[in-house]
Formats: C-alpha cells, sequence, structure tokens
C-alpha cells in the first residue's frame, strides 16, 4: 500500500466516522463539530485529487462561515431536543428509504466501469497546470446554464428566507429616503418676523 493510498484511507475513514457522528449524536453542538470534522477530511480528499482550489474553498466556506453560523444559531437559540425527536419513528421508514436509494446510487456509479476506468486513467499534470483556471473554464463554457440555474435556485431561497422571516412592527423606526430626498424647504424651515430690539442707553 503506498501513502497516497494510506493518506486516502484515513481522511475517509474520519470523514465517514464523523458523519456518521453527525445524525447519531445527542447534542447539536457536537453534531456541528463533527460536521466540521467531516468536512476538513474531505477537504484533505480533494486535495489527494489535486483539487487545491475546491479545498481551500471548503475549508473557508463552509468551515469558516457556514459552521460558525450553524454553531452561533444553535447556541443562542434554545432548542428542545425532546420535542424535536417525538416523530423519529413515525419518520424512521421513509428515512430508512432513502438512505437505501442513496446506497445504491453510490455503489452503481463507484462500481461502474466506465468510472473505474476513468479514475485509474488520471494523468499527472505539468508543474503549471492550474486547476482553478480549468474549473473557471469548465463551469463557464461547459456548464454555464446549470451553474446559472444554481444562482438562481439560491436567489429565490434567499428572497423567500427573507420574506418568512420578515416581521413587521408598529413600534418599529424605519427611514423613507424617497421623502427625505423629496423634502422642500417649506417643510423644514419656518421663517418668523420679530421686531428688532434696541439696547436702551
Amino acid at each position: 500500500m503506498s501513502f497516497d493510498t494510506f493518506v486516502f484511507y484515513m481522511f475517509a475513514t474520519v470523514a465517514a466516522i464523523s458523519a456518521m457522528r453527525v445524525v447519531t449524536v445527542r447534542n447539536p453542538v457536537h453534531a456541528a463539530l463533527f460536521l466540521v470534522v467531516s468536512f476538513v477530511s474531505t477537504a484533505g480528499v480533494w486535495l489527494l485529487l489535486e483539487a487545491e482550489f475546491l479545498a481551500i474553498t471548503l475549508v473557508l466556506v463552509y468551515v469558516g462561515a457556514v459552521m460558525v453560523l450553524f454553531l452561533f444559531v444553535v447556541m443562542m437559540l434554545d432548542i428542545n431536543i425532546a420535542q424535536l425527536r417525538e416523530g423519529f419513528w413515525r419518520w424512521f421508514p421513509f428515512g430508512l428509504t432513502l438512505a437505501l436509494i442513496m446506497v445504491v446510487q453510490m455503489v452503481a456509479v463507484v462500481g461502474n466501469r466506465q468510472t473505474i476506468e476513468t479514475s485509474v486513467m488520471i494523468a499527472k499534470h505539468a508543474a503549471d497546470y492550474s486547476n482553478t483556471k480549468e474549473l473557471g473554464r469548465i463551469i463557464y463554457t461547459d456548464y454555464v446554464y446549470p451553474f446559472e440555474l444554481a444562482a438562481i435556485v439560491l436567489l429565490v431561497a434567499i428572497i423567500a428566507a427573507i420574506a418568512l422571516t420578515l416581521r413587521h412592527r408598529k413600534d418599529a423606526k424605519s427611514q423613507d429616503v424617497a421623502q427625505q430626498v423629496a423634502v422642500q424647504r417649506k417643510d423644514r424651515i419656518r421663517v418668523v418676523s420679530m421686531p428688532s430690539e434696541r439696547k436702551e442707553s
């Protein structure tokens, strides 16, 4: 067994165990931390595949930003764990069926002869090869329409999240920029005519 194979199995084992602990641990904070470990291990696997840009993006975006946000939300909200686990056994058959479908799909993809031949025929690139440039070329040429569609879906999700969480309060004060710009002098200033005063000698 070569060193690269050993490192791959080490990262894959850590990622699989931590992913399993994400859904089995009772404490949501511990689940978020196990998800961080899974992300870091996956980034290590991507480094072995010479996808350095994807690896560092995964660490910076998900571990450095998204998971920190999850931890803040979990720690600040008073989550009733018992209430969340009430419908576990009711949805267990559906979850088990979905998990089996995903396992069958992964086995079909990994066990495919074309996938095996493609993974074996991975060529070594030159020293000046940039996977970031190649990734950008593929995204904005071959997959430009799926990329734009994903961007639209994310935009719709952001708008929907804002619309669902927006609450109008009667006592809240807000600025009306158009009203401020359209204001006139007579609306703000009142000129009062007063007799002049004389100092007594």
